[in-house]
């Protein structure tokens, strides 16, 4: 490594705010020549990686995820932890940028000296994470944080690449009971860890334990993913910080649990496993638009598609032979 990036992994592991900032820019830029800075600063600071507790807290909109992080993140502090947030706000397609600002939602965390607010934009990503996610939270636990948590996008039911990369994965629901609880898909719930039904308290309170109630006759239904741990669901309140002390203790035990059974470091190999298949599939991607084969091709047959004069699947196969150099295969 040159000597100004050693300089930035000795500040990072330093603990130096303005390094840190400085590493995540790069780890989420996606110029070639930083691309390459990325991966060597990933490999210069990965013995320093892996202590932290990682969560990712996902949930549909009007859930109160920010302000919950907030007061769960207070709290952390108040306990003597040390609080990385990495939010993925969602991405304007045409400009790229967040169209919310979680580290506006979070003022007061953000003053704090123990924590770091990084929001990121989604952009054309699926699954509720920006691509860099996974480096970025490699890049806060080598500046010493012992608890990142992802806030994703929380615009729909493809919430769930954030499961594959952390190792507690918390939903947090609004106040809602009989039919309601049907429009949140058993998919997502099944990745669930730990159910928090938020805005326990006003005139909601009497809702909110009600679906707290609902929510875990529903999951005494579903097999557990772990059999040592029954996931729980608790209603809590993020404006008066009610049961936020709990889940605090939930994360604790969770993780005494999966250490105990060797869980913890299996989910740690299948987030490793999943990000090489990530970056495996980004790549092919990049390299296929990237190739004069397909460039070349590209754009007419993509109109084709859209006018409907060649189906989707045959249109794929002619440009993957093109990439390939090879004869198209039959239909």
């Amino acid at each position: 490594m040159s000597v100004a990036a050693d300089d930035l992994v000795a500040a990072l592991r330093g603990g130096n705010r303005r390094a840190l900032a400085r590493a995540v820019t790069l780890v989420e830029s996606t110029r070639p020549d930083h691309r390459h800075q990325a991966e060597r600063l990933i490999e210069a600071i990965l013995p320093a990686t892996g202590g932290a507790t990682r969560i990712g807290i996902s949930g549909p909109p009007g859930a109160g995820k920010s302000t919950l992080i907030e007061r769960f993140g207070l709290d952390g502090i108040a306990r003597g932890r040390r609080i990385a947030v990495l939010a993925v706000d969602p991405g304007s397609k045409r400009g790229g940028g967040a169209i919310l600002g979680d580290k506006t939602r979070m003022a007061e965390l953000g003053r704090a000296p123990a924590a770091f607010i990084r929001p990121s934009s989604a952009g054309v990503e699926m699954g509720g994470v920006a691509r860099r996610t996974r480096e970025a939270i490699l890049v806060c636990e080598a500046a010493g944080f012992d608890t990142v948590i992802v806030e994703t996008v929380g615009a729909g039911q493809a919430e769930t690449n954030v499961a594959e990369m952390v190792d507690m994965f918390v939903l947090v629901l609004p106040p809602a009971a009989g039919d309601e609880l049907q429009g949140i898909k058993r998919g997502i719930v099944e990745l669930a860890d730990l159910i928090l039904v938020n805005k326990a308290d006003g005139a909601l309170l009497d809702h909110a334990r009600r679906a707290a109630a609902e929510y875990a006759n529903a999951m005494r239904l579903i097999r557990p993913a772990i059999p040592e741990w029954q996931v729980a669901v608790r209603a809590v309140s993020a404006l008066t910080g009610s049961g936020i002390d709990a889940v605090w203790d939930d994360v604790a035990r969770f993780r005494a649990v999966l250490e105990a059974n060797g869980g913890w470091q299996h989910r740690r190999a299948e987030q490793a496993r999943a990000a090489l298949w990530t970056e495996i599939g980004d790549g092919l991607v990049e390299r296929f638009r990237a190739a004069p084969a397909v460039a070349e091709r590209l754009a007419e047959i993509e109109r084709e598609v859209i006018a409907g004069a060649r189906t989707p699947a045959a249109a794929a196969r002619l440009l993957l032979a093109a990439f390939l150099g090879i004869p198209p295969l039959p239909a």
